[in-house]
């Protein structure tokens, strides 16, 4: 059994994916996703892959969650955590939901477009028939840093 990471260290992954998506095409955001196991265990890390992909649905949460269910050969990902290091955006907040990921820790806010808590608060809808625990907040300076730096990039080309 693996000891559970704290959600500072398990932050750290997903920054660090996010990172190598920013080094495989400078194009594609740089956002990370890790999705962990009750026991601790690392499932599945993802970076977004839009761009490489040519696919609009590649984000890093919906990866990250694809390679989880395939690791665990179920869909229904009861008892995991997933870490992203920005809010995710209703594509992945409902995919969340589906999934039925325990607790979602989030690095940035995304007041533009974020979906579990910010503009829409999908992920804790009493509406839907699940619910996730959410922790905002997460080495919210650097994740945030990661994506300023990134846009600012993209407006000095």
């Amino acid at each position: 059994m693996t000891h559970p990471l704290t959600d500072d260290a398990l932050m750290g992954l997903a920054l660090e994916q996010a990172r190598a998506a920013a080094d495989r095409d400078p194009a594609d955001v740089p956002i990370g996703a890790v999705v962990l196991a009750a026991d601790g265990q690392v499932l599945a890390a993802a970076g977004n892959r839009r761009e490489v992909d040519e696919d609009p649905t590649a984000h890093a949460e919906i990866l990250a969650l694809r390679e989880a269910a395939r690791v665990t050969g179920r869909w229904n990902l009861s008892g995991v955590t997933l870490a992203v290091t920005l809010e995710p955006c209703t594509m992945c907040a409902g995919a969340i939901v589906l999934a039925r990921v325990q607790r979602l820790v989030v690095g940035a806010a995304d007041p533009k477009a974020g979906a579990a808590g910010s503009l829409y608060d999908l992920v804790r809808e009493p509406r839907l028939n699940h619910r996730v625990q959410l922790t905002t907040g997460v080495r919210a300076p650097e994740c945030g840093d990661l994506l300023r730096e990134f846009f600012r990039a993209r407006r000095r080309r």
